[in-house]
């Protein structure tokens, strides 16, 4: 972390780097290349304007003023102040709009009141950015919170972008960019660091000048009125100057942007988070401080997880993280091999890992004979790896290379404590050569003060991270193999889940029935109809509205049976005395009746009692389970599963998750579940199937993010026995107010899957195909296609040759499948293969959103050849366009070869306008959507 830092870029984008400019949609192209970005205004402006700039010593205007023309960052500044001529001796001007140049970015430092006029001012004169210094805004109450209302109106109106307000600026230290009114600028390095807090901004930097840590930029984001996470980390993805990106947060502002950025950059560079606001006390301080909404911590981590990135609790550890993923390979799995000169800090070290989640790695007998070959008779013969007091650098040297090699070993920590005998700068040195090690992590921690920093610095020259103790290095372990397995939750290809169960018009019959009701609560019967319409297996249930109703279908189901309230306004029937168990006869089923109506009478009136519900008792032996779904403030719907039953409250053994779900993200669901361990089968009790479980939590989330009328549901308990039994015993289903506007409902943080693009159509030859949004799970699908092509529509579509290896490696596949559906759009054309009668993709169609032009986007279509001149290419741009318009984009472009006849024809055909760049070698095809009209 105390000098220039190197990160490992994934192979396949070096090599697509250097090749012709691909349609932006195309996940294989550079994603570090460099294009201008809408927020290059905020970092690499060529003018800027302060508004409020004045000469008074001690004020934020005088110390932005200074802070910019003291670091030199290429452009021209200039002061503006009605009231004064000039400021530090450059002249000043009355307004923004009589400055003589054009103005990139305004530094706002005037009063709160006077900022949406001064917004409207910039606008008018063609500013494009701004970053607004000024506090009073929402933090101060309601007349603040109208203020920030207008800001963002004129900011909205005059396509302004913005950053604050109430922050402390930003820095470019690469550039020389200062606009902030820091004390001093930061030393230029490669890791971002975003802050919620300006006070914190401040520590830090002071930190990082002692400690000799540099940044890409640095930046206080205050309000996030306008620039928010989400806008700065995917601006950031794109920086050469950026390995790394650490953020203090407070509040996570737009959920869905900032897991849509984050998702697509943490697959390239760290995103690191500490979130503060972990407890309640400090959820409502870190609310009072920005304002903002604070939703469940729980809730978070589960968001966290979902996007890839790594939340760290200290301060110090976003920094190690960001040193440690910059010099040392991610571990493959938990375990770690500690080597260590003394016993002390060995166990020190394996109680941090094992609290952090971490394993000590087992020895193989091939590494312990190896050790014993040369190790004192004395050594631990075990891991923790204690060479004992005396080792020099040579046992070390020889020790590391052999547990190096053990396949249980995922990292490798090595200790040293300075004892007599012990010469760390020549250890050090000795270990230079492991820096490396057959892709596994070394870690260090050479324990001492003036003794060991010789030591420490050629560690840190040869790349292998220094930590003062040994459970700072497992911790970081920790943290890097937890930042491992949230990567590979992004690419592991799931199991597609079958959807011919669903009745999604049913289900939305239910749901209508009782809006028109005036209810916001289904009955038992109406949720558990609910669950069928998804393919959820529910018990039988019958109502009764009277006693000898109740007996007859006691009857039919077959004694014995449960009788539960039936009721409209009554959630939880055993708070009331409405369940009865284990009825074995008419007699008792009569009976049971009568006591749920009294007991319901006496605590909560009859007019709560509509009847019974008559269900068989089941009486296997076997797990009870809870499935639900509440709303969270920030994130919207959030799905639950765990150990159920009338307990759940008291054993809390549950995850949380994010939908919509994929059979891999349900079982990584169930795996933070001690239940999960249960289900696998104990005490001679079968198994239960979990890939069963698995579908079902998938069917579940389609509910959840299909039906946004639903606020929350529990399957309390979900029955799990046998080997392949699943059945809902009981469910609750809570609505919005049926007055509510179906536009005002909470969406999910994740865009669901598109259900509204699939259609169906036919090639020229009557072959009838799906033309669908792609899904994760089409990855097997999509090599089979990839294996198809002919290496002249390989070229045609990216523009260079490609293997059939690069074309159908894991990692660029999934990058294609594994699509955000708000930033673009992928439809296949999928036929059933006529001999093997599984689904076959034909063709492919991309659209991406232009991030600089968000309402425009650039297609792409690539088809097997051996359906080529078949129509599909015609039917996937014109479902294509279709996707377009009701996506709300304006214009669609296209980059075609010049050979690539075929395409342009098909261009031409939809009225595209084709032009030819002889400079980039392409021709560029353009439609306006909305006007319906040709445009160069």
């Amino acid at each position: 972390m105390r000098n220039a830092h190197t990160m490992e870029v994934i192979k396949q984008f070096k090599e697509e780097g250097s090749m012709k400019k691909p349609p932006t949609g195309d996940p294989a192209h550079d994603v570090l290349g460099y294009e201008r970005q809408p927020l290059d205004v905020m970092f690499r402006p060529e003018t800027v304007a302060v508004i409020g700039a004045t000469d008074k010593v001690g004020s934020v205007g005088r110390t932005v003023m200074r802070n910019l023309i003291g670091t030199p960052f290429g452009g021209a500044v200039f002061p503006v102040n009605p009231n004064r001529s000039n400021v530090l001796g450059i002249k000043a001007y009355p307004s923004v709009s009589e400055v003589p140049e054009r103005v990139d970015l305004a530094v706002i430092v005037s009063p709160a009141p006077t900022v949406p006029g001064i917004i409207r001012e910039c606008a008018e004169a063609g500013v494009e950015g701004a970053i607004v210094i000024s506090a009073g805004f929402k933090e101060a109450g309601e007349e603040g919170a109208d203020l920030e209302r207008r800001v963002l109106e004129e900011a909205r109106r005059g396509r302004i972008r913005l950053i604050g307000p109430n922050c402390l600026g930003v820095m470019s230290p690469v550039s020389g960019l200062n606009a902030t009114f820091a004390g001093t600028m930061a030393l230029p390095g490669n890791v971002a660091f975003l802050s919620q807090s300006g006070a914190l901004c401040t520590a830090i930097l002071d930190w990082s000048m002692r400690e000799n840590v540099g940044f890409s930029h640095f930046v206080s984001v205050g309000s996030m009125l306008d620039v928010d996470w989400g806008d700065l980390i995917y601006y950031l993805g794109n920086d050469r100057n950026t390995r790394s990106i650490i953020i203090y947060m407070e509040s996570i502002g737009d959920a869905r942007s900032f897991l849509s950025a984050a998702r697509e950059v943490a697959l390239t560079k760290p995103v690191i988070v500490i979130k503060a606001g972990r407890t309640e006390a400090a959820g409502k301080a870190a609310a009072s401080h920005t304002g903002s909404l604070a939703g469940s911590d729980e809730v978070l981590d589960a968001a966290f997880r979902r996007s890839g990135v790594l939340r760290v609790d200290d301060i110090s550890d976003l920094f190690h993280m960001a040193e440690v993923l910059a010099k040392q390979p991610r571990p493959k799995g938990p375990k770690l091999t500690v080597v260590t000169n003394a016993g002390g800090p060995g166990v020190l070290a394996t109680d941090a890992l094992v609290a952090g989640g971490g394993e000590l790695a087992q020895l193989s007998p091939e590494t312990i004979q190896n050790l014993d070959s040369f190790l004192p008779p004395h050594w631990s013969h075990g891991n923790p790896v204690d060479v004992l007091g005396d080792a020099g650098p040579e046992r070390y040297d020889k020790t590391l290379e052999v547990v190096a090699t053990d396949p249980q070993s995922d990292g490798l920590l090595v200790v040293l404590t300075p004892q007599d005998m012990t010469d760390p700068t020549a250890t050090a040195e000795r270990l230079e050569r492991h820096a490396e090690t057959r892709g596994k992590p070394v870690l260090a921690s050479w324990m001492g003060g003036p003794a060991v920093a010789a030591g420490n610095e050629a560690l840190s020259r040869a790349g292998i991270p220094t930590f003062d103790y040994p459970d700072t290095a497992a911790r970081v372990f920790d943290h890097m193999w937890r930042y491992t397995y949230n990567l590979r939750g992004l690419y592991e290809t799931p199991e597609f889940v079958e959807e011919d169960e669903t009745d999604r018009d049913r289900a939305e019959e239910v749901l209508a029935a009782a809006r028109d009701e005036g209810r916001t609560l289904l009955t038992e019967s109406e949720a558990k109809e609910l669950l069928a319409a998804y393919g959820i297996p529910t018990v039988e249930t019958r109502v009764a509205r009277d006693a000898e109703e109740a007996v007859r279908h006691a009857g039919e189901i077959g004694y014995p049976v449960v009788l539960k309230l039936y009721s409209e306004t009554i959630t939880h029937k055993t708070d009331v005395g409405g369940v009865r168990l284990d009825l074995p006869d008419a007699g008792a089923v009569r009976e049971a009746y009568e006591g749920i109506r009294d007991s319901v009478a006496e605590k909560v009136g009859e007019g709560h009692f509509g009847g019974v519900t008559v269900q068989p008792m089941i009486s296997a032996e076997g797990y009870e389970l809870i499935v639900g779904s509440s709303l969270d403030p920030q994130f919207g719907p959030v799905l639950l599963f765990g150990s159920g039953g009338q307990l759940v409250e008291v054993y809390k053994d549950s995850a949380l998750a994010l939908p919509p779900l994929t059979t891999t993200l349900a079982r990584r669901m169930m795996e933070r579940t001690r239940i999960v361990e249960a289900l696998k089968g104990v005490r001679g009790r079968a198994p239960v199937d979990l890939g069963a479980v698995e579908k079902l939590l998938v069917r579940f989330s389609r509910l959840v993010v299909e039906q946004p009328w639903v606020r929350e549901l529990d399957i309390n308990p979900l029955l799990a026995y046998g080997a392949e039994r699943l059945i809902a015993l009981d469910a609750r289903v809570v609505l919005h107010d049926p007055d509510s506007e179906e536009k005002d409902l909470p969406r999910t943080a994740i865009r669901p899957y598109p259900n509204q693009y699939v259609s169906r159509a036919e090639m020229e030859d009557g072959t009838p195909i799906t033309v669908r949004p792609i899904r994760p799970e089409d990855e097997p699908l999509m090599a089979r296609f990839h294996e198809a092509l002919s290496e002249r529509s390989v070229y045609m579509r990216y523009f260079h040759a490609m293997n059939l290896t690069r074309r159908t490696a894991h990692e660029r596949l999934t990058r294609i499948c594994f699509i955000d559906y708000d930033r673009e759009m992928a439809l296949v054309a999928e036929r059933e293969n006529p001999e093997t009668g599984e689904p076959e993709i034909l063709g492919v169609a991309r659209l991406s959103k232009n991030h600089v032009v968000p309402d425009e986007a650039e297609f792409a279509i690539l088809v097997n050849d051996r359906f080529q001149r078949q129509g599909l290419g015609t039917t996937l741009l014109e479902r294509l366009l279709e996707v377009g318009r009701e996506e709300g984009l304006r214009r669609i472009t296209a980059e075609i070869l010049f050979e690539n006849r075929a395409m342009q024809h098909l261009g031409k055909k939809f009225g595209f306008r084709l032009r030819r760049d002889l400079e980039e070698g392409v021709v560029k095809a353009n439609l306006d959507l909305l006007a319906g009209q040709l445009i160069g």
